[in-house]
C-alpha cells in the first residue's frame, strides 16, 4: 500500500463490470476500452446507458490504473444516437422537469468526458448520429473509417441543433460555418470532409481501425501522464480566457509538470541518448 495519503481515494478500474456496455482493460489496466454494443440497431443509447457512461466517466477521475480511454461501437457502426422506441418516444409523453432532468442528464455524460483526466479517443465506423455524434465529439481525439457518417441530426426530430454542447463545442472543432451547417440541416458529413474540416485526426480501414485507436491509447497511457492530464485541463479551461489568463495558467501548469519525476527522467534519458521512461509522477 502505498504511503502517500492522497492515494486513499483511488481505486482501479479495470474490474469494473459494465451492465449497459462493454468495458474491458488491457492487461496492465492502463487503456480502458468502452464499446456500445447493441449492434442489431446500431447501438443506440438509453436512459441506461447515458447514466451508466456518465457515472463510469464521473468514477475515471479516481483511477489509480487507467489512463487513457478509447470508445467505439459494434457491428461496423459507432452509435445511433438515442434509441427511437426506448427514449424518444417516452420523451413526448413527459412534462418539463421530467425533460430537463433528462437533458441535463445527457449534457452531464459530455461534461463527464471533457473533466476525467484521461485522453478519450473514438474510434467511428458507419453511423455516428444524434447523440453519438456528441460522444465523438466530447473526445479528445478521433479516428474513423471512410465508411463513416456523422450527423448532427436534432432538427431532423424538431428540435434545435443546441444538444449537449454542440453550439459551443462543434464550433471550436471545424469552424462556425460549417457547424452551422451541419447543425441546422442535420446532414451528415462525410469522412473526408471530417478529416478536411479537422473533426477527424486520421482516417483508417475499417480493419485497422480499432487496432490504430488502441496504439495511440497505449502511447498516451505510456507517456508523460500528469503532463497529459494538465494538457487537458489547459485545453477545456482557457476557452474562456483572455490572453493573459491563459499565459498565466500555463505557465502554472508548466511548472508544476516541470517539478515531476517524469520531467527529470525525460532530461536523464536525452543526455544518455536513450527513450524515457515515463511513470506519470
Amino acid at each position: 500500500m502505498s504511503d502517500n495519503p492522497m492515494s486513499a481515494h483511488k481505486r482501479p478500474m479495470k474490474p469494473y463490470r459494465a451492465r449497459h456496455f462493454d468495458w474491458t482493460c488491457s492487461d496492465d489496466g492502463r487503456v480502458g476500452t468502452i464499446t456500445l454494443n447493441r449492434p442489431d440497431k446500431k447501438n443506440p443509447l438509453t436512459f441506461e446507458s447515458y447514466a451508466e457512461l456518465r457515472d463510469l466517466f464521473r468514477d475515471l477521475v479516481y483511477a489509480q490504473d487507467v489512463r487513457s480511454i478509447v470508445i467505439t461501437g459494434a457491428g461496423g457502426n459507432f452509435c445511433s444516437g438515442g434509441d427511437v422506441f426506448e427514449i424518444i418516444e417516452p420523451l413526448t409523453r413527459m412534462r418539463a422537469p421530467e425533460l430537463l432532468a433528462f437533458t441535463r442528464m445527457t449534457g452531464d455524460l459530455v461534461k463527464a468526458m471533457r473533466r476525467a483526466p484521461q485522453p478519450v479517443i473514438a474510434a467511428i465506423d458507419g453511423v455516428c448520429a444524434g447523440a453519438g455524434a456528441m460522444i465523438a465529439l466530447a473526445a479528445d481525439l478521433r479516428l474513423a473509417t471512410p465508411a463513416a457518417k456523422t450527423a448532427f441530426l436534432f432538427t431532423r426530430v424538431g428540435l434545435a441543433g443546441a444538444d449537449m454542447g454542440a453550439c459551443g463545442l462543434l464550433p471550436r472543432v471545424i469552424g462556425a460555418g460549417r457547424a452551422n451547417e451541419l447543425l441546422m440541416t442535420g446532414r451528415s458529413m462525410r469522412a473526408d470532409e471530417g478529416l478536411a474540416w479537422g473533426f477527424f485526426n486520421a482516417l483508417h480501414d475499417a480493419g485497422s481501425l480499432l487496432d490504430k485507436a488502441h496504439e495511440l491509447a497505449r502511447e498516451l497511457a505510456d507517456g508523460p501522464w500528469f503532463a497529459h492530464t494538465m494538457t487537458k485541463t489547459m485545453v477545456n479551461q482557457e476557452w474562456s480566457m483572455g490572453l493573459d489568463e491563459m499565459i498565466e495558467s500555463e505557465a502554472q501548469a508548466q511548472a508544476l509538470c516541470m517539478m515531476t519525476g517524469d520531467f527529470r527522467r525525460a532530461f536523464e534519458a536525452f543526455a544518455a541518448r536513450r527513450k524515457p521512461a515515463f511513470e506519470g509522477d
